[in-house]
């Protein structure tokens, strides 16, 4: 398992640069000019403006450049904002909200689903397995823009128990985490049902109940153990889905996270903000993976990677 590790760490370098090397020809690619807001400015202005960003220089360079201001972690200023560094004083305090944001919504999604598949398998093909898997299937079918409106109109327009928007009280993350949780609640519920269902039938779980134990011990000691491996596989895209996904949800309720910047950057043509969210996003899903390769062979012992 070291040796695994080590050389999953290995790839991790040229992972990233090829990741940065394909935002950064997208990101050149695509129409606009980033100073085509700034609307009169005198032909110096605009000249140092792009001196500043190594727009003047040639497109290697520009790539060199760009690359060793985020290797060496020192950043950049935003073309948006000129004088707040990218790394420093724009994702330093805004990674935590977001980070926040994703735990919390990866927790629900994983308490939910994981008690809804499980009362879903135990009952097969009753009233609580129909309206879970119903459930599931709303959450599966509407993406989280669709459950986030959805959700503010219930509880902050309707019921009035929540507000809208905003980060700091725990009143404000309970709407944004749950819409966020509501697509992998529902993957998590089906996939934690149908692996219960198979293991379920298995002879060592009759030996379980010949033995006398509890149904309780049964269906979470032996059956949900090992129904869990295909969901642990789930969670790391899932992780890296919600840490992505985010900035749609960030915007809708307003929270000063990365995916607020993330759209801003890209609304803006900021050149240094947005390399420096994707190498961002790109870090997470490499660790979500290698986490979820590692948690494998720790729930079953039977898997060794060689």
């Amino acid at each position: 398992m070291h040796h695994y590790i080590l050389r999953r760490l290995l790839y991790f370098l040229p992972t990233l640069l090829a990741i940065y090397a394909i935002a950064f020809f997208l990101m050149h690619a695509a129409p606009g000019s980033p100073f085509a807001q700034e609307k009169g400015l005198p032909p110096e202005v605009l000249e140092a403006r792009k001196a500043e960003f190594y727009l003047d220089r040639p497109f290697y360079e520009q790539f060199a450049r760009y690359g060793w201001d985020l290797l060496t972690l020192r950043g950049h200023s935003s073309i948006q904002y000129p004088n707040r560094n990218v790394i420093r004083d724009i994702l330093a305090p805004a990674f935590p909200v977001s980070l926040s944001l994703g735990v919390l919504a990866l927790a629900v999604a994983v308490v939910v689903g994981t008690a809804a598949g499980v009362a879903a398998a135990a009952r097969p093909r009753s009233l609580t397995d129909h309206l879970a898997m119903a459930a599931a299937m709303i959450g599966i079918s509407q993406p989280s823009f669709v459950i986030a409106g959805l959700l503010v109109a219930l509880f902050t327009f309707t019921l009035r128990w929540l507000p809208v928007g905003g980060w700091g009280t725990p009143s404000q993350m309970i709407l944004p985490s749950l819409a966020l949780a509501a697509l992998p609640a529902a993957t998590i519920a089906r996939l934690v049902r149908t692996g219960m269902l198979d293991i379920l039938s298995a002879d060592f779980i009759r030996t379980a109940r010949a033995k006398g134990l509890p149904e309780r011990s049964v269906l979470l000691d032996h059956a949900l153990r090992n129904a869990w491996l295909p969901v642990l596989g789930y969670l790391g895209p899932a992780a890296a889905a919600i840490f992505t996904g985010s900035f749609v949800v960030e915007k809708i309720f307003a929270i000063p996270g990365v995916g607020t910047h993330f759209v801003d950057s890209a609304l803006h043509r900021d050149h240094p903000l947005i390399l420096a969210t994707v190498l961002l996003y790109a870090v997470l899903l490499i660790v979500f993976n290698l986490a979820v390769d590692v948690g494998y062979a720790w729930l079953d012992p039977r898997i060794r990677y060689d």
